[in-house]
Parts: C-alpha cells; sequence; structure tokens
C-alpha cells in the first residue's frame, strides 16, 4: 500500500477515536458538538478525495463537494451556537 493512503487511514482512525472520546463526555457542550461537526467534515473530505478518487476530478467537482459541505455544515454550526 502506498504510504499516502496508510497516512489517511491513520488520520480517520485517529478522527473516529477523537469523535467517540469526544461523544462519551458527560455534558456535551457546544464546543464538543463543533468539534464533532468539524471532525465529520474533515473525515468526509478525506473519504472524498482519496477513497472516491476526487483528487483526480475536474476542478468543478472538487469545488462543488466542499461547497454542498460547507452548505450543510454552516447552517448547523449557526444553529448551534444560537442556542
Amino acid at each position: 500500500m502506498k504510504k499516502t493512503l496508510l497516512l489517511n487511514y491513520g488520520l480517520l482512525i485517529i478522527l473516529t477515536v477523537t469523535t467517540a472520546f469526544l461523544s462519551n463526555y458527560t455534558s456535551i457542550t457546544n464546543v464538543a458538538v463543533n468539534l464533532i461537526l468539524v471532525a465529520s467534515a474533515f473525515k468526509f473530505i478525506i473519504v472524498a478525495f482519496q477513497f472516491m478518487e476526487l483528487k483526480k476530478a475536474n476542478a468543478f467537482w472538487k469545488v462543488s463537494v466542499i461547497f454542498v459541505l460547507f452548505l450543510i455544515i454552516t447552517p448547523i454550526l449557526l444553529l448551534i451556537n444560537n442556542s
């Protein structure tokens, strides 16, 4: 396996374990929820670009995936922080 593939697997495992530890706190705060959402966004980008081979795709698809992710994450973060 390539070195970048192993690095991506390791990073996905670290982000998943971090998300699991953050979600097991007794008092979930807005900061913990924000960190979980940001970690999930990073995991989505890693999976999309590495394993769906989006890094070899046209620039339109790269920008559109990141834009859609931004459109999904931003309102959620705004709703959580305003409540």
